[in-house]
């Protein structure tokens, strides 16, 4: 029977003065410490769970073996582990340098031209795969013509030492990132307020962006900024988040790998400073819905940053190559910024990227300014202090030498060859693609072999792929070096027979390295083992291993 309101108040009274009699009977030094204490618990619990977006159980099951690792036998045990693992990285990574003859310190006298040609041009030769061949994914994504590179040294000869830290000393400089910053800013349909800067990566455009957000969210506010993305962003947003001491929420992506919307509006709160959207994402070259994406921004006023540093100069001119798309761009209401970068189907040499805003008031949010130094006043848009004004130079000269037109025709060779491939990769038995093939990548899986085995086997047909993992996949990156029918062919006769091969093998593949590393790596929950790897591979590439260190490696095999 539902209580009458004068009963309901008579019962709530009643229950607020015994609370008030129980509790006189503490001393107010108790009750102000238990209440600090309490406050203080929850903060920490707080934070606590929400430090990462894994699972409870993970999380739990890691912090049980970081604290095992403290014991002197286990530790050992996981050193003397670790300490074969290097011996086959170090191999791994060196295995290209024949000599083993490392410059450790600065020669006496300097070394003639003649003879700094000659090592250059050794050291360029231990590299065995076939980039201008189209058998590398990604990494390299131009042809290098010689007229590009005979345009590209008579730019070096003159801006090798420019910086435009000082736009009085250098004011060419100055004027070609700002003229870079209105070419892309165009590109994106962006009006007269679109602005940015040049960075030296999309990694560093990337934190740029993060930056600027959290500055914002700090100061209207927020004590505790949030960036929103799909497990399909970059890592460079991770990376920001822990260098800058921000929260990240990853979220759920569907079956073509575009962004799960419900997951990604429920991840949305009052402490979100930046949703973002990827276009396309690095696995498997989907493209999220933006237009969705930026309603829920418009929505919630919450900034969106849209990541197309990997298809920044792919996707503004596919609709002239015949391959029309959503809206991406600065076209949309929602859309607070985007980063693009130039130095991959841009074309121009690495260390040059772009991250633009809506308007100035996002871009000075990145500004970074000392007034009181007794050096004087400091100001700096991006990280750097000192820039490389022949970065900014280079890129320049690329933009202006290759053109509208040339860049639709790229696009339109890339994309066409990219659904190729992936209508040949369904066509392949055993072969299911990973995600939609929107721009440049095509990445595919198994679920009857093994497929880092497959990756395997193309490596050693001289084929270099890119491996996944969440799930288990591999990509190949279209670059104009790919952008023809012979090597989509050769490619194609390879991984038939890659996979023809590991579905033949009695363990479809198992045995693979590639498959026992992101195999291991996948059921380990303390993530600190997965870095300690991570760490001798880092480590190895700044080796200096002597020649005989082989011998050791082979007998131990």
């Amino acid at each position: 029977m539902p209580l009458d309101k004068e009963t309901a108040i008579a019962h709530i009274t009643y229950g607020w003065e015994e609370l008030n009699n129980r509790v006189a009977e503490y001393p107010p030094w108790v009750l102000i410490g238990g209440t600090a204490v309490t406050i203080y618990t929850y903060i920490k619990l707080r934070k606590l769970l929400n430090r990462n977006d894994r699972p409870l159980h993970s999380r739990f099951l890691g912090y049980l073996i970081s604290w095992a690792r403290m014991l002197p036998a286990v530790e050992k045990q996981i050193q003397k582990e670790l300490a074969g693992i290097s011996t086959d990285i170090v191999h791994s990574i060196h295995k290209y340098d024949k000599e083993r003859k490392f410059i450790t310190s600065i020669p006496p006298k300097g070394l003639t031209d003649e003879e700094i040609m000659a090592l250059a041009n050794e050291y360029l030769s231990m590299g065995t795969f076939d980039v201008k061949g189209g058998r590398v994914s990604g990494a390299v994504y131009t042809d290098c013509s010689d007229k590009h590179i005979d345009l590209l040294a008579q730019i070096f000869k003159k801006y090798a030492f420019s910086n435009p830290l000082h736009p009085d000393v250098f004011p060419g400089v100055r004027k070609m990132e700002a003229e870079i910053i209105r070419m892309v800013a165009k590109l994106y349909h962006g009006d007269e307020h679109v602005c940015g800067t040049l960075s030296s990566g999309g990694t560093e455009s990337i934190m740029l962006a993060c930056l600027a957000y959290r500055n914002r969210a700090v100061a209207r506010g927020v004590s505790d900024p949030v960036i929103v993305v799909p497990v399909t962003a970059h890592a460079a947003f991770d990376k920001a988040a822990h260098l800058m001491g921000i929260r990240i929420v990853h979220v759920a992506v569907d079956k073509n790998n575009r962004v799960d919307l419900k997951a990604l509006k429920r991840a949305i709160s009052s402490d979100t400073c930046v949703i973002v959207g990827s276009a396309p994402n690095f696995p498997s070259g989907t493209i999220d819905d933006i237009v969705s994406i930026s309603n829920l921004g418009l929505k919630y006023k919450v900034p969106v940053h849209v990541d197309a540093c990997l298809g920044g100069f792919l996707i503004p001119f596919m609709e002239e190559a015949g391959f029309p798309l959503p809206l991406f761009d600065f076209r949309l209401p929602g859309v607070t910024s985007i980063s693009c970068d130039t130095h991959k189907y841009g074309y121009s040499p690495k260390g040059s990227s772009v991250v633009l805003y809506k308007s100035p008031e996002y871009l000075h949010d990145q500004y970074f300014t000392v007034t009181e130094w007794t050096g004087g006043i400091y100001a700096t848009p991006t990280f750097a202090g000192s820039r490389s004004g022949l970065a900014i130079a280079l890129t320049w000269a690329t933009l202006v030498q290759f053109g509208h037109e040339q860049y639709v025709n790229r696009a339109r060779a890339i994309i066409e060859t990219a659904k190729k491939l992936a209508n040949e990769v369904q066509n392949t038995p055993g072969l299911v693609l990973a995600g939609a093939s929107d721009v440049s990548v095509v990445s595919f899986r198994s679920n009857e072999y093994n497929i880092y085995a497959v990756a395997d086997k193309l490596h050693e047909a001289g084929w270099n792929l890119n491996s996944l993992q969440n799930p288990d996949a591999v990509h190949f990156c279209m670059t104009y070096n790919q952008a023809n029918d012979e090597t989509l062919s050769a490619f194609v006769t390879d991984l038939r027979a890659a996979c023809a091969e590991v579905a033949s093998q009695p363990n479809k593949g198992g045995s693979s390295k590639t498959a026992a590393i992101y195999g291991t790596a996948s059921t380990i929950p303390d993530r600190s083992l997965v870095d300690d790897v991570t760490y001798v591979f880092l480590d190895a590439c700044y080796a200096t291993p002597a020649k005989d260190a082989d011998a050791t490696i082979e007998e131990s095999h």
